[in-house]
This record gives structure tokens, sequence and C-alpha cells, in this order.
């Protein structure tokens, strides 16, 4: 069997990670940086990415990589691939355990990953990890498979050591109190709500999905909401503050579903996940607790106004 050698990605190594990525997902990846060289280069050089590969001959037989933004306290586990004729030998395990040690050395407090939800192998791989899941991004991006339709997404986030992100001490709703109150076991409570850091409202659009982070919902927010036109794919990140219940209701009672919690990258605070507009469909899902967080959200979908 061909030994397998883990190392830093080198500017050398573009083309062949770039065609890994074609062998493997055709014409399909959502990012579409992986297809052109010149920008894996690019994003190594000006820091956006810390990547390793995995090597046998001189052959890229897999990679991995951190997603970096300078502005951020939290960073990405992503782009990772694996040679088939090379499968089952836990190398994207391997790559991924050495970037949360990078990320740590890196002066990161966090590391995030979205585990694909057409197969369990990166669930059961972010679970090995250390990942603890938080949330699910319903219709997140294209499917990588060629197949019709969206990938949904689970969550996951791995503390890094010697930092905690504690949730704020709040009263939950009854419909989601079960859930927040595991993830206060998981994560602690603090009584303070961490500063806010950034603009108060954003929105951006990416694969047809409308992406939202709000410092708070008001009346006026509420209203306008309500109007984006009713076939639009939203999904809102809420900042997890005083009021967070009446928040919850009232982005219920205007179509919005509850899919879990993010960490704020800009602070360290967390992040109240709504989605309207997504697709319902059945899933089955590594973890216990997000398949009930699923079925819970399929059925608020498929009944909201």
């Amino acid at each position: 069997m061909e030994s397998i050698t883990l190392r830093g990605y080198r500017a050398s190594d573009a083309a062949a990670v770039s065609r890994l990525f074609r062998k493997i997902y055709g014409d399909h990846y959502a990012q579409p940086h992986v297809y052109l060289p010149r920008m894996i280069s690019q994003n190594h050089a000006d820091g956006h990415w810390h990547s390793l590969v995995a090597v046998t001959k001189d052959q890229v037989a897999g990679h991995a990589t951190l997603i970096l933004d300078q502005g951020s306290s939290v960073a990405e586990l992503a782009l990772s691939v694996v040679d088939e004729q090379f499968r089952g030998r836990n190398i994207a395990t391997r790559l991924s355990r050495h970037l949360l040690i990078h990320a740590q050395a890196l002066g990161y407090q966090g590391v995030t990953i979205k585990q694909m939800t057409h197969h369990p192998y990166t669930q059961k791989m972010a679970t090995s990890l250390g990942f603890h899941n938080t949330g699910l991004l319903p219709d997140h991006a294209p499917s990588p498979f060629g197949a019709a339709g969206t990938e949904s997404l689970v969550l996951g986030y791995a503390p890094v050591d010697g930092y905690r992100r504690p949730l704020p001490a709040l009263t939950w709703p009854q419909e989601c109190r079960e859930f927040m109150q595991r993830m206060c076991e998981v994560f602690g409570t603090r009584l303070n709500v961490s500063p806010w850091i950034g603009a108060p409202a954003q929105l951006k659009q990416q694969w047809g999905r409308y992406d939202g982070v709000f410092s708070e919902v008001d009346d006026s927010l509420l209203k306008q909401l309500q109007q984006l036109p009713a076939h639009w794919l939203i999904s809102i990140r809420l900042r997890l503050a005083q009021g967070f219940d009446n928040a919850w209701r009232r982005l219920s009672a205007i179509g919005f579903v509850f899919t879990g919690m993010a960490p704020d990258g800009r602070g360290e605070g967390w992040l109240a996940l709504f989605h309207r507009g997504f697709q319902p469909r059945p899933l089955t899902l590594h973890c216990p607790q997000m398949q009930r967080l699923h079925d819970d959200m399929q059925h608020r979908q498929l009944t909201a106004p």
C-alpha cells in the first residue's frame, strides 16, 4: 500500500488540486475558485485560504482548507476532497485534524464546518473531530453531485482550546427550549450579552438565496421582511440577545422557521438562524438532535402562514 504524506499547500500544487476537484465533482462544485488554479494560488497568497494536501509519489490524493477571514474570530474547515482510489484511509479526517491545530496556531477562537446531508460521511467525520452541531442550513448551496436542486447542510462548531463561547442566559421560547437548553449545556451561559460589532443590518445574495444578518428585529424591519417576494429563499442570522423570545414569535408569524444557531464571527456571541422559502424534503441525519430539529422545522414550514 502506497504511503500517504500530509504537508502544507505549495503554489505548484494549484493545478493538481483543481484537477482533483474536477475529477471528483465534475463541473458541479459550488466554489468556482477550485476550477481556476490561478484563483487557488491567489487565495493562498492573499491569506484567505490555508490548506494541507495529502500526497503519494508526487500525486495529490487529498486536500482540505481553512477559509480565513482576518476580521473574524472563526475560521471555516472546508474544500475537503479525496481521490476515490485512496478513500478508506482516513485522509480527510487526518487533514482536518491537523488543520484544527493550525487554526489555534493562527489565533482563531473556533472553527465551523458545513456538513453535507446528501450522505452521512462528512457528518460522521465532524463528530469524530469534536464538532458540536448547532444548526441546519436548508437549500444552502447547489448540489455538488450534479443533482437538480440544492444541498442542505448541517452546521457544526468546534471551539479552539482555551476559548469559550457561552450563550447569553435568556428566556427561550417553549417551541425551541429543549434545543437551546442543550446548546447551553454544551457551551455554557453568561449573564451579559457580547457586544455587537459591525453594521446592524446586512443583506446579500448568493446562489439564489438572500442572506441577512441583523443585530435586532424591530417593527419597521419586520414589515420590510414581510413585504419581500414570497418566492425568495431568505436566510436570517439574528443576534441572540434580550428579547429573542419575542423576535422568535414575530418572525414565526410572518413565515420564518427557526433552524438553530451559528457563531458570530465578528464578535464572541451567537446568531439565531431563521429561514423562509426552503423546500420541505425528508432527510436522514447522523445526529439525533439535528434530526429532531429538521423534523420540527419541516413541520413548521408546511404549516407556516
